[in-house]
This record gives C-alpha cells, sequence and structure tokens, in this order.
C-alpha cells in the first residue's frame, strides 16, 4: 500500500467526496485507512475502566484506500505515487506528475 500514517490525502468518491484528511492510521492488510474527520459516524459507548465517560461519540471509520488520492505538497493536487532511489541507493516515493519527494 502506498499511502502511509501521516499523509494528506483527499477523497475520490462516496459521501465524503472531496474532503481532504491526514491519514490516522492505515490498515495494509485489509487495504483501508482511517482520515481524520473523513467517514465520521456516532458511536454509543458505555463507560469502562480506559475510558470514564459514557455517551454518544463521533468516531472515524475507515475507508479503502483505493478511494483517496495522495495530496503533492508542492502542487497540492491530487496525485499517484512512484518510487525512485536517491543518490545514497535508498528508494523513496515521489510524486508521479512533478517528482517532488513525498
Amino acid at each position: 500500500m502506498k499511502i502511509r500514517r501521516g499523509d494528506n490525502v483527499i477523497v475520490l468518491s462516496g459521501k465524503d467526496k472531496g474532503r481532504r484528511g491526514e491519514v490516522v492510521r492505515a490498515l495494509p492488510k485489509e487495504g483501508r485507512v482511517v482520515v481524520e474527520g473523513v467517514n465520521r459516524v456516532k458511536r454509543h459507548q458505555r463507560t469502562t475502566q480506559v475510558r470514564q465517560r459514557a455517551g454518544i461519540i463521533d468516531k472515524d471509520l475507515p475507508v479503502a484506500a483505493s478511494k483517496v488520492a495522495l495530496i503533492c505538497p508542492k502542487e497540492h493536487t491530487p496525485t499517484r505515487v512512484s518510487y525512485s532511489f536517491a543518490e545514497d541507493g535508498t528508494k523513496q516515493r515521489v510524486c508521479a506528475r512533478c517528482g517532488e519527494a513525498l
């Protein structure tokens, strides 16, 4: 999966189409990502030892990684990810449009 935690992404389809956010969590085995403020639902939570307060909370659920696109830091547009090798031989992610390192 080419999207990692901390990346800025835009949602390409669904009820949150066009919304931008930061990836909070990546789930590569399921092919899904949790994006801040996207696919938000309300859940009824009961009091536990960890969570002292009960009630209705807002929660971000995972979105399919194919439904989001990485935002290029240089152009601020959705882009695909390609890979290249740096001068020291390490593999790095680059913007497929402009070649800027991600």
